[in-house]
This record gives C-alpha cells, structure tokens and sequence, in this order.
C-alpha cells in the first residue's frame, strides 16, 4: 500500500449494514508512500493507522481538477 498527503483512505464496513469510514491522509510516517498514516475522517477524528487488508488508498484524479 502507498500513499501520498491528500490522498483519501477507506476503511470498509466489517459487517452488512456498515458505512464505509472515509478519511484524508495529513501525514506519512512510512518510507517511500508505506504505513503508517495520520488520517483525519469526516467527522472531525483523528488516527495513526497501519492499514489492513478492509482498507484501500484512493488517489485524487488531476484531470477532474481541470473540468
């Protein structure tokens, strides 16, 4: 798994019913883009985590910028 700043963690639902917890990466603490992230979630939460296998890193897309 690698990341930059901006990009957005996704923590997935454990169980049927569960929201997907959405989350900015502030800050890596690994070498080359490697856990662990400060993630900062949409209600205003702060964590350091080491991302397992219920998580996926999504990249910002520069061409939606330009539109």
């Amino acid at each position: 798994m690698h990341a930059t700043e901006g990009d957005q963690l996704v923590q997935h639902g454990r169980i049927v019913g569960q929201n997907d917890k959405v989350g900015e990466i502030t800050q890596v603490l690994g070498d080359n883009g490697t856990p662990p992230y400060r993630v900062r979630f949409q209600d205003g939460h702060e964590a350091l985590m080491a991302p397992g296998p219920d998580c996926e890193v999504r990249h910002p897309h520069p061409e939606a910028d330009a539109l």
